[in-house]
């Protein structure tokens, strides 16, 4: 899975090319793409804004890292490290350039109607109207409902049943998977740098991971990751009308129901269960074996084993206490 990309970069460009203020020693530094801190290489630029990740950013492998002076510190000594004023407007821009096509959902030119190339999916069942682009692979035994639209590249693994009126892009998804009708996965997220007279967005290169054994309920919009992915763990539930923003990461054996929301970034344990029309904010981390009640606002990390309740969410002990 770690193989399949699906927005090429533009690259390798210099960083000169990129940034206007380097050192002239770093000009001729060549970037390939730019990656989480994480998983990027020696090839690779990557980004830090927050505190929030001092571990992962003195691990980096990255060779230049864009940043603030506040953090330099906690880079390694070899990472080049490109100050600017804002982290993540910088990083658009600079993403932009390497991906000049990721801002937006431009149309699918590779699409065909099914009807023409289905003795490529001779074990497939396909309802009517059905779209594929160019390079899709999918499983035996899976079965594509009405009016759905699979664009390129995108892997659908075996036994799987994906609804109608469903559209899958940039997505790879693994065995037995049940997308109901009406499901948009691998769609932009809601990715931009306010402006005062043009809002810049953020391009989204990432991808949608769907594991073995994941549901997802009827009307359930899954954004694909800005710079890395956005993931759903193996035998994972998840309830009709749930909104997950790029990046969200998602454990395995979770419950999530009917219109609870991610915003970006949030980390899900394993064995989660959430109730209906919560709202979980960015950035965060939610341990293993964790309950939020329905309605609840979550604002904060929340260690493993906790059940909370409320807005903002807190120990369920406190919030019968209010009550």
């Amino acid at each position: 899975m770690s193989e399949i990309i699906f927005f090429e970069p533009k690259g390798p460009l210099f960083l000169k090319d990129l940034f206007d203020h380097i050192p002239k020693d770093n000009y001729k530094t060549k970037i390939f793409d730019i990656k989480t801190l994480e998983n990027a290489s020696s090839k690779d630029l990557t980004f830090f804004n927050s505190t929030r990740y001092n571990e992962q950013a003195s691990k980096t492998k990255a060779i230049a890292c864009i940043t603030k002076k506040s953090l330099g510190e906690y880079l390694p000594r070899k990472c080049i490290k490109v100050f600017v004023k804002n982290v993540l407007f910088s990083t658009a821009k600079v993403t932009k350039k390497l991906y000049p096509s990721a801002d937006l959902d431009y149309l699918d030119s590779s699409i065909s109607v099914v009807s023409r190339i289905s003795s490529k999916y001779r074990s497939v069942t396909f309802g009517k109207n059905i779209l594929i682009g160019k390079g899709v692979k999918i499983g035996s035994k899976t079965s594509i409902g009405h009016n759905t639209v699979i664009e390129k590249k995108v892997i659908i693994g075996n036994n799987c049943l994906i609804g109608s009126n469903v559209t899958l892009r940039n997505t790879i998804i693994g065995n037995n998977v049940v997308i109901q009708d009406g499901c948009k996965i691998g769609v932009k997220g809601f990715g931009f740098i306010p402006m005062s007279d043009k809002n810049f967005r953020f391009p989204h290169i990432g991808r949608v991971i769907l594991q073995d054994n994941v549901e997802l309920g009827a009307n359930c919009t899954i954004d694909r990751g800005s710079i890395g992915d956005t993931f759903i763990g193996e035998n994972t539930f998840v309830d009709n009308q749930v909104h997950m923003a790029h990046n969200v990461k998602v454990g395995k054996n979770c419950m999530i129901a009917g219109q609870v929301g991610f915003a970006g970034s949030t980390t899900i344990g394993n064995n989660v269960s959430i109730g209906g029309q919560a709202g979980v904010s960015g950035h965060l981390n939610i341990g293993n074996n964790v309950r939020i009640g329905g309605g609840s606002g979550v604002v904060k990390d929340i260690p493993d084993n906790a059940t909370v309740m409320g807005y903002p969410a807190v120990p369920l002990k406190d919030f019968i206490k209010k009550k």
